[in-house]
């Protein structure tokens, strides 16, 4: 994978001592890259592949840390390898890109792929919220939205469902309109969309005041995917919308979004007293939307939620990162042993390389 397609701090070497220096150089190395030997693929990927393989031999470690003996030697070196292997894979990840020409901000050593995640992260989302603000626009407020300590969620359109006041009770209808939800991991928007992209808010609330029902009862026979969203303020409710999501997952995955489960409740999830449904990634999947999670095969989730359309939100027990995947994606372990088996490997995992932190006894 080219680093340039998902780290911001990454920029190409636009200085003139590349392919300046030499001018033939663009046009042979084109004219290398056209050969069928090297598959329609650049020169980039033939030098990052090298440091690409970092990651299986983590891999690799991991399956010997596991499987060594508690408290012997063998656990100590195999714990020391794989908490290397995980500093070797970022700095080389940047030596590779500095191989290919590329500008990188280093992360700094020992906190490894932790920090850099978290400075790479940031960075995105900050820049988020700057694009955001550009087409956010609030009816007679203003709305410091550019904040280092917010970040977007989820964000999508629903249908605002209304009865006309004119229908008798025993005829409920319903009136409809578009309305698009902004959700942060602090607050809540709700606007219209304008002309040109841009979305009118009418109302926002903090996240504490939100309080969601799942209708799915569908009470006196409205029709689709439902959910009643209240802004509460104090004990009050200060407005109310019934809301409508055009499936199951979306309706389940907004629901989700809104109420989030503790960090302590996630942890629950992969803890090894617990036997919660488990599955196993089959197929590499990228994640879409700032609620879903990215796998690679081999994975494997601790179940929290599913849907009838094919969705499942779970919580991975390597890191304990928690998101959406499509169910076509994983496969069940069925073997009561097998998922007891994995949370006990999580544990050993978990416990060995808490022990480099720890000052010596």
């Amino acid at each position: 994978m080219d680093p340039r397609s998902s780290d911001p701090t990454v920029t190409p070497d636009t200085s003139p001592t590349s392919s300046l220096e030499n001018p033939k150089f663009p046009g042979i190395l084109a004219r290398l890259e056209e050969s069928p030997v090297c598959q329609r693929l650049p020169l980039t990927s033939f030098l990052i592949l090298p440091f690409q393989r970092i990651t299986r031999l983590k891999m690799l470690v991991e399956n010997i840390l596991k499987r060594t003996a508690q408290g012997s030697e063998d656990e100590d070196m195999a714990t020391k390898a794989f908490n290397a292997l995980k500093e070797v894979g970022v700095r080389g990840w940047a030596l590779g890109a500095g191989v290919v020409g590329l500008q990188v901000t280093p992360p700094r050593p020992p906190q490894l792929v932790q920090e850099c995640n978290a400075s790479v992260q940031s960075m995105k989302r900050t820049e988020e919220l700057i694009h955001l603000s550009k087409k956010i626009h609030f009816e007679g407020k203003i709305f410091p939205l550019i904040s280092q300590a917010r970040w977007l969620v989820r964000h999508g359109e629903l249908v605002e469902l209304a009865p006309l006041p004119a229908a008798p009770p025993a005829k409920l209808k319903l009136s409809s309109k578009a309305v698009y939800l902004h959700l942060f991991n602090d607050c809540l928007l709700l606007s219209r969309r304008k002309e040109l992209g841009k979305f009118a808010v009418f109302v926002h609330a903090k996240m504490a005041e939100l309080q969601v029902k799942d209708l799915s009862l569908k009470p006196q026979g409205i029709p689709g995917h439902v959910f009643l969203l209240q802004l509460l303020h104090g004990q009050h409710t200060k407005h109310q919308f019934l809301l409508r999501a055009r499936t199951e997952s979306e309706k389940q995955r907004w629901i989700s979004a809104m109420c989030p489960s503790s960090p302590q409740e996630d942890k629950e999830v992969i803890s090894e007293g617990e036997d919660r449904p488990q599955v196993q990634c089959v197929r590499t999947y990228k994640a879409l939307q700032p609620d879903e999670l990215t796998l690679e095969k081999t994975d494997i989730l601790a179940v929290r939620t599913r849907t009838s359309d094919g969705w499942l939100e779970g919580v991975r027990l390597a890191d304990g990162e928690k998101g959406w995947v499509p169910q076509a994606y994983v496969e069940e372990i069925s073997s009561l042993s097998a998922r007891l088996r994995n949370l006990r490997e999580n544990k050993r995992i978990t416990s060995a390389t808490s022990k480099l932190g720890e000052p010596p006894a």
